[in-house]
């Protein structure tokens, strides 16, 4: 079970794993993090950014070392990472890595109400996402070949992840687009009956009976 974390958004993790590497004022953080690309691994809300600073501050989880002014630009106070900030992001890393938790992806909601799609209307949306992930994992995977050629492994381990949970959904959904072409995926013709004819299947209207758990809607 997830602690309940002094500063809990995931930006905050972020910051801290940038001060890992060395002291740096938001505006270096902010640039930082989005040169490496974390706001593709986690959702930032960047509005929030230095309201997540000054709560890391507040906690002591980070803490000011100077204040530096470069030409006419506003004074910017640099931040390093404490010792609390450090047991703090190996603690978090843990827990991420370690234990599993629900996650709700959009397409996850969507295939969820899919029976409100006409058969052939959600086949066709199903092999049009299709082509667009293999065109997406293509594109990707060339440019992590060539990351791999300056960056070492250990810093891509989450890109390599992230591909391999698209290839199994491509693999996924090259399967149930066949079974949906060849007709042979099960209660296509009931499917499509109720699309075709506005009514719905004896045998739709008794499942939701049974599982409604209002005992009066079986009768």
């Amino acid at each position: 079970m997830p602690k309940r974390r002094k500063v809990g958004n995931l930006l905050a993790l972020a910051v801290l794993s940038a001060l890992v590497q060395r002291p740096m004022h938001p505006y270096e953080m902010a640039s930082t993090l989005r040169a490496w690309g974390k706001d593709q691994d986690m959702e930032f809300k960047w509005g929030s950014f230095y309201t997540v600073i000054r709560n890391l501050d507040k906690h002591r989880l980070i803490a000011a070392v100077e204040s530096v002014r470069e030409g006419r630009r506003p004074e910017r106070t640099v931040y390093r990472i404490t010792d609390a900030g450090r047991a703090e992001l190996v603690d978090w890393a843990r827990e991420l890595v370690g234990t599993p938790m629900p996650e709700h992806p959009r397409f996850r909601a969507g295939l969820s109400v899919l029976a409100a799609l006409h058969p052939d209307e959600a086949t066709d949306l199903l092999r049009q996402r299709l082509e667009r992930l293999d065109d997406a994992l293509r594109r990707d995977r060339e440019t992590l070949d060539a990351h791999l050629r300056e960056i070492p492994r250990l810093f891509l381990v989450e890109t390599e992840y992230d591909l391999a949970i698209r290839d199994a959904e491509a693999a996924w959904l090259r399967a149930l687009v066949a079974e949906l072409t060849a007709g042979s995926y099960p209660g296509l013709d009931t499917w499509r009956a109720f699309h075709e004819t506005g009514e719905m299947p004896a045998e739709l209207t008794e499942l939701a009976a049974r599982t409604s758990g209002d005992p009066d809607s079986a009768d």
